[in-house]
């Protein structure tokens, strides 16, 4: 048996955690998807996928080893685009991940537009906050927000653009409750919190951290955002959700002399993919349009 034999047969069924699948997207038999697993887990003394009636999933040897023939897949599919000329085309596989309300309303739209250019290209997006191992999923690219804390060496990171923090609230509840305009002051308002229950602020050049309490708490940004809009508190959001409600005075800025610097927006993808034409590509793409 080859080195290379069962290689297009694992990465298939990985992708497409089943044999049927596999073979449809091979264009060959179910039959020899399966002779070819065998003897491939047989040849190198491991099993590499756990089979049921419903599923096929990759055990931990399954894991490592599909993701080194993914890397070979790549690199070959590199070697064969530079030899034809084809470096400029993206075509292909090219998983990405994104940050949930950020993805759908920015990301997705400039994926798409993408696509449509570059029809030959295959894009699958996940768009979630979850912090996605992109190596051990399989991801080309992962775009994400704010600072880039505990990034492995393994993964390169590119800045796309940047966000800014805007604390805000509508013009009603600051009729009722006044407008702060001390840091101190939020202990006497109703400030909405997110996942984390403090803000963060910069007072003289240093960077703060206020704890702030109100009577709605939401994971969600597009909840908060509804709740200040309807004047029942404060918010800190990015500029993505409130730019257009500040634009259009249903939000107003407030503590504006606190905002914190600019966080980045960033690109990330594994260290053994900054070669490839689909990953490059699509970075200077997201760079263009959101720079």
């Amino acid at each position: 048996m080859s080195a290379w034999d069962g290689i297009s047969e694992c990465i298939a069924v990985a992708e497409c955690q089943s044999f049927t699948g596999a073979a449809a997207q091979l264009g060959v038999s179910i039959a020899h998807v399966s002779r070819q697993i065998t003897a491939l887990e047989a040849r190198l003394g491991s099993k590499l996928f756990y089979r049921t009636t419903r599923k096929v999933t990759l055990t931990e040897a399954g894991q490592i080893y599909y993701q080194h023939c993914r890397q070979l897949r790549d690199g070959l599919e590199d070697a064969e685009r530079a030899i034809s000329s084809l470096q400029d085309t993206p075509r292909g596989k090219l998983k990405l991940t994104a940050p949930t309300t950020y993805g759908e309303s920015v990301i997705a739209p400039l994926i798409n537009d993408f696509v449509a250019r570059y029809p030959d290209l295959e894009v699958q997006c996940r768009f979630t906050n979850q912090k996605l191992d992109l190596i051990l999923e399989g991801y080309d690219l992962s775009v994400r927000l704010g600072r880039l804390e505990g990034t492995p060496s393994a993964i390169m990171s590119q800045r796309l653009s940047s966000r800014r923090l805007y604390v805000c609230a509508a013009p009603v509840y600051l009729s009722k409750r006044g407008e702060p305009h001390s840091l101190s002051e939020l202990a006497r308002h109703n400030c909405l919190p997110g996942t984390l229950d403090y803000w963060r602020f910069e007072e003289e050049g240093r960077e703060r951290t206020i704890r702030i309490h109100g009577n709605i708490t939401a994971n969600s940004g597009q909840a908060l955002l509804d709740a200040a809009r309807k004047g029942l508190g404060i918010v800190q959001l990015p500029d993505f959700y409130v730019d257009p409600h500040i634009a259009s005075g249903e939000l107003v800025p407030i503590l504006t002399r606190y905002q914190p610097s600019d966080e980045g927006i960033w690109a990330l993808y594994p260290a053994n993919r900054h070669l490839s034409s689909k990953v490059r590509m699509l970075v200077e793409h997201l760079e263009r349009y959101l720079g």
